[in-house]
């Protein structure tokens, strides 16, 4: 009988043990049982794993797995005793470099047939789902001071904080809309920054027989061994990082929100939903990517109203999963004009960021003029909003740091330093503005 997620979760081994303070720490497993698990599959990991590399002690053998030596020992005295594996020399105190014998390479070559997989060994889903129900985002709740913190640098409105706050702490859904230009995607993307607790994720997981890659460098940022006391006593099969950080703009489709499978090495990577587990999924410039809007909010119904996702397995099995990130999604365009009601109801948070005032932009101005080393002069904004933009054109965040650009090209281009003038305001916004312009008039 199929066990539901309640099942799975309350499903642990002895490995997947919660500290002091109720948080999931992976403690280094006494005994293969611990691990959850079988011995014929780190039998067949260890003959490929040697099968690559020709020749390791029983220490690399180890490492390689992510295990303690100790437990693996009698598990290489075993196929020893069996001949799969041979002793080629002394390898320091009770420890051998161990090679395989023909009938250990046809044991390997066999195990490969089935994926080619030779990396840590992989943690059940099981202590995943534990791992998620203790790491849930939903248990940090970050404040005014740790938000200020992330978004340090931009000037937003005095009001933004108190909007965005209370999105951030349900852990749910965020639509930040708005003109272009004015940060949505920098805002979004650190989000993240906020939640100060880091996590673990296991490396690689197994899941009915199928290996699943989870880690990805491009959506989680390690936390450097020296800054963690319980290394020495954490299970290595596990990383230690930051809340994961997923980013997609128009590149993403379908297909990315499910299982991938190599066909070759009959490995399979995370779909993007898993990577985000315990962290944020920005789905940046929401209304362009190369799936319709209908088809792509309907995929997301069930994450957003059950927090709950079905992924396909190359067997063709569908499995349940958690989900448990912050979805924030990012578009120029009102929500209202792209979602139905049903799904509007689904993303509880609507923040509309909206054009700096003259204020915000001349402190925009200042931050970007000191950041880009053009000695600012307020005559030459005042110069720019009274020329350019007053009942002219609406003001954008990006501007000020754009038309500085401009400047110091135009320096650059002249063999000189950038400089305000009125002069080279001009020459900026005729380049910046001209093009945009003659397209919206079309």
């Amino acid at each position: 009988m199929a066990r539901t997620l309640s099942d799975i979760l309350t499903s642990t081994h002895d490995n997947a043990e919660i500290d002091n303070a109720s948080r999931f720490f992976p403690k280094l497993p006494g005994s293969l049982a611990q691990t959850g698990l079988q011995e014929i599959f780190i039998e067949n990991l260890v003959c490929k794993i040697l099968l690559q590399h020709g020749s390791l002690s029983g220490q690399e053998i180890a490492q390689t797995l992510g295990l303690p030596a100790k437990i693996i020992g009698d598990l290489l005295y075993g196929l020893k005793q069996r001949l799969i594996l041979a002793y080629q020399a002394t390898s320091g105190i009770n420890d051998f470099h161990y090679i395989l014998t023909e009938t250990g390479r046809q044991k390997a070559l066999l195990a490969r047939e089935q994926s080619n997989y030779t990396g840590t060994a992989p943690v059940t889903f099981a202590d995943y789902l534990t791992s998620i129900e203790k790491q849930s985002i939903a248990n940090e709740h970050p404040g005014r001071l740790e938000l200020e913190h992330a978004l340090a640098g931009l000037v937003l409105a005095k009001d933004f904080y108190e909007l965005l706050g209370p999105a951030v702490n349900s852990a749910r859904g965020i639509f930040i809309y708005g003109a272009p230009g004015n940060g949505k995607t920098e805002v979004a993307t650190r989000v993240a920054k906020c939640f100060a607790e880091t996590i673990y994720i296991p490396k690689t997981l197994i899941v009915e027989g199928q290996l699943i890659q989870l880690y990805d460098p491009q959506c989680h940022t390690l936390v450097p061994a020296g800054l963690d006391p319980l290394q020495e006593i954490s299970d290595r099969r596990w990383l230690k990082i930051e809340r994961p950080a997923v980013i997609v703009g128009g590149e993403m489709d379908l297909e990315s929100l499910e299982i991938g499978h190599n066909v070759q090495t009959k490995i399979c990577e995370a779909s993007l939903q898993l990577k985000g587990n315990s962290g944020i999924f920005v789905i940046d410039d929401f209304g362009r990517q190369r799936v319709g809007p209908e088809k792509l909010l309907n995929r997301w119904i069930l994450p957003l109203e059950k927090r709950i996702d079905y992924l396909t397995l190359p067997s063709g099995n569908k499995i349940l999963v958690p989900f448990n990130a912050l979805l924030v999604f990012c578009s120029n365009i009102d929500p209202a004009w792209i979602l139905d009601e049903a799904f509007l109801r689904r993303i509880p948070y609507k923040i509309c960021l909206e054009d700096p005032d003259e204020e915000q932009f001349t402190e925009i101005f200042i931050a970007a003029a000191k950041q880009l080393d053009v000695p600012y002069d307020s005559s030459c904004v005042e110069y720019l909003l009274a020329t350019y933009y007053r009942g002219i054109r609406p003001m954008r965040g990006c501007h000020p740091r754009d038309i500085l650009q401009q400047l110091t090209n135009i320096a650059i281009y002249e063999k000189r330093v950038a400089q305000m003038t009125r002069t080279d305001l001009d020459r900026a916004i005729r380049l910046y503005f001209t093009a945009i312009e003659s397209k919206a008039d079309a």
